[in-house]
């Protein structure tokens, strides 16, 4: 059973090479880079990652910043052109927890989609305001009455798919650039009727490096969600494997 973490960097110079090392130490894990042209030498440090651990750590390189959510989808159809089971979504700054990755990869052998929630019994955050918390679940419950998707936590950005799952959606029907990727893939998951399961986290924001949240990024995540609603009502239809 071999799972794929995609991982897409930008400045995270100093996370990286300790983020592969716990990742790594797993057998069954493999590593997947989008790299967009960072300036802090990323690209190279994942590149000297590649080298070392001999086949297990893969790295594509983007000319310059594009975004979360088309690094996403880059990193997804690579990993649909590789051997496994499992492909794994998570950020490089350990707001997310290596050591939590065979627990979202043991709950998809149950389901097609393995969601690390936040909002869940269970799951909790470290090192927030009462006011980002305060954000983060409001727009949580926001999303999910309004979409009526059944996730406590549809904008983490910790997540499992099983492969066959993935293949199943459209990635070209996907548009957010920003954190709103993470409500669409959800919106889209539960169309195409995918089984949905959620795994308390304990997410701790970022130790090293700047974060990438803005205020443009969270009011692009308030809007997608209307415009899933009233525009894009369809489940994204057209299998992946057919349309890469």
């Amino acid at each position: 059973m071999a799972w794929l973490v995609v991982v897409p960097t930008y400045n995270e110079a100093e996370n990286l090479e300790r983020l592969a090392a716990e990742l790594l130490a797993e057998p069954d894990a493999s590593l997947l880079i989008v790299d967009d042209d960072s300036p802090d030498g990323t690209g190279a440090l994942a590149d000297s990652l590649a080298a070392r651990y001999d086949g297990r750590v893969a790295v594509v390189h983007r000319p310059g910043k594009q975004g979360l959510g088309t690094a996403y989808v880059t990193g997804f159809r690579e990993a649909l052109r590789r051997p496994c089971d499992y492909i794994v979504q998570m950020d490089a700054d350990f707001s997310h927890q290596p050591s939590d990755v065979p627990r979202l990869v043991a709950a998809c052998t149950r389901a097609d989609v393995a969601v690390g929630s936040r909002y869940v019994a269970g799951g909790e955050t470290r090192n927030w305001p009462w006011s980002r918390r305060l954000i983060s679940r409001g727009g949580a419950l926001y999303t999910r009455l309004i979409l009526g998707l059944p996730v406590h936590d549809p904008t983490s950005g910790f997540k499992c798919f099983r492969r066959e799952a993935l293949a199943r959606l459209d990635l070209s029907r996907i548009r957010s650039t920003g954190f709103g990727f993470q409500v669409e893939m959800n919106w889209y998951c539960h169309r195409q009727g995918l089984r949905i399961t959620e795994v308390p986290i304990r997410f701790v924001d970022r130790r090293l490096g700047e974060s990438k949240m803005s205020r443009q990024i969270f009011f692009e995540a308030l809007l997608l969600v209307w415009r899933l609603r009233l525009l894009d009502p369809g489940a994204a239809g057209r299998p992946e494997a057919s349309a890469s």
